[in-house]
């Protein structure tokens, strides 16, 4: 994962945002299947490193703050936007996912004001997680 970090910084550099997400038509579950299945995305926010998630087989995925522990979940639509469910949180969280030019653009819907991820790096390499207490 350090070795990611640089990668990661750098590509916040180039891809941070000068202008708000166009008005783009959210994708629908397949589609954000087609384009994520198999990979692995790191996404920030701001201009700041948020985290990175792992598209798996049978829409599960793996989640982490960038060098936290990771999360185990899954991923459904429901009208337009992808649910997450994680192993250790009470419900789903919910998303509006539009691919530009740039990647994915991602908002949050939830009780909480709007956040608005950008995808920064795309790779096919699984995501670092590494376990609790690791080394002790």
């Amino acid at each position: 994962m350090k070795a990611m970090l640089p990668l990661i910084a750098q590509a916040l550099v180039a891809l941070s945002p000068s202008s708000p997400a166009q008005a783009q038509d959210a994708m629908t579950g397949e589609e954000f299947e087609s384009y994520t299945k198999g990979q692995t995305f790191y996404f920030a926010e701001d201009g700041v490193p948020y985290g990175g998630e792992e598209y798996l087989n049978n829409r599960r995925v793996r989640w982490s703050f960038l060098g936290g522990e990771c999360k185990e979940g899954y991923w459904y639509e429901d009208n337009r936007r992808i649910c997450f469910v994680y192993e250790d949180l009470n419900g789903p969280q919910c998303w509006s996912f539009v691919k530009g030019p740039e990647g994915l653009r991602a908002t949050f819907y939830g009780p909480e004001p709007a956040s608005e991820l950008y995808e920064v790096l795309k790779t096919d390499d699984p995501l670092n997680c590494p376990g609790p207490e690791v080394g002790v």
